[in-house]
């Protein structure tokens, strides 16, 4: 597998610069650039063609939710993961209603945030499990309506999984949780996304409240 080339955005330079030693001895990760406002990041993007752009939220010039919106629709296939100080539901919902295909918070570990990139990679949606929570509580107090039942239904270790998904967890923290391996888990999560017909893990935990499976 090729390294997951990372854009750094964030206006503090100490920790900018911090972040991005960090990710340069990881084997899975290329650092090709940074960035310290939103401006710099869309252009940035534009000339070295991340794979993802590691996004924060609150910068002068432009913020990560103006640059988040402006890759989506100029750069549709550079994914954007948020990595900011804040989980206050504007800022998430905001971030994610941009094209963010994830929100983690700057108290992230290095194996989580590693994870995150090469999951961001791949269009999976990665969540902080506090925000992961937000968007479930979102949706338990939306109007209820008839949803359709699954054709398939899903099964008890599907639930087991879809659960976890909706805390936010990664595969390797399944994996850990279920005692599976990470392959299983991979395979667990690909059935779930078909069966409820949905793209994305965020969408397979809104999907399952909608049905009122947990």
């Amino acid at each position: 597998m090729t390294a997951v080339r990372v854009l750094i955005v964030d206006d503090q330079a100490l920790f900018r610069e911090a972040l991005a030693t960090l990710l340069e001895v990881q084997p899975e990760i290329c650092v090709v650039g940074e960035a310290g406002n939103g401006e710099q990041a869309v252009r940035l993007s534009a000339e070295l063609c991340p794979d993802v752009v590691l996004m924060d939220l609150r910068m002068p010039v432009l913020d990560g939710i103006a640059a988040t919106d402006r890759l989506r629709v100029e750069q549709p296939g550079v994914r954007v993961l948020a990595l900011t100080t804040f989980d206050d539901d504007a800022d998430v919902f905001a971030a994610l209603r941009a094209g963010a295909v994830g929100y983690l918070l700057k108290d992230v570990s290095s194996a989580r945030l590693v994870e995150a990139l090469v999951a961001a990679r791949r269009g999976e949606s990665v969540l902080q499990p506090s925000v992961a929570a937000k968007l479930v509580a979102r949706v338990a107090r939306l109007p209820r309506e008839d949803a359709e039942p699954l054709v398939v239904p899903l099964s008890e270790r599907e639930l087991d999984v879809v659960r976890l998904l909706a805390d936010g967890r990664s595969n390797r923290e399944i994996a850990g949780r279920l005692f599976l391996a990470e392959g299983t888990v991979k395979n667990l999560v690909s059935g779930v996304l078909s069966k409820l017909q949905v793209r994305d893990r965020t969408q397979a935990a809104l999907r399952a409240k909608e049905l009122g499976l947990f």
